[in-house]
């Protein structure tokens, strides 16, 4: 299994309305797409950093699955997301297989 894992640092002010966008908005489109069979959405309780801390990770059964989401609709999506909450946020992303 491929995990594909975005961490989000969200500034305090706008996490409420950043965590109600992702839930109603961005990850009903990234699962839309096909290519992840689940998610889930993790708070980060002792970061670090400023501002709060989430990580989301989706699901593929492959490597291929995730490698056709990126190249059809990974830049469509983090654009979206960049538009709504520009200069709030800090992201990266990993991408993990589970190891049997």
């Amino acid at each position: 299994m491929i995990i594909f894992n975005d961490t989000v640092i969200i500034e305090e002010a706008v996490q409420e309305k950043w965590l109600k966008w992702i839930k109603e908005v961005h990850i009903p489109a990234v699962m839309a797409t096909g290519y992840f069979k689940s998610f889930q959405i993790l708070n980060v309780i002792d970061s670090p950093n400023e501002g709060v801390t989430y990580c989301i990770q989706y699901r593929a059964d492959s490597i291929g699955d995730f490698n056709q989401f990126y190249s059809k609709h990974l830049h469509r999506l983090q654009e979206a997301h960049n538009q709504e909450f520009e200069n709030h946020f800090v992201i990266f992303n990993t991408l993990m297989q589970t190891v049997d």
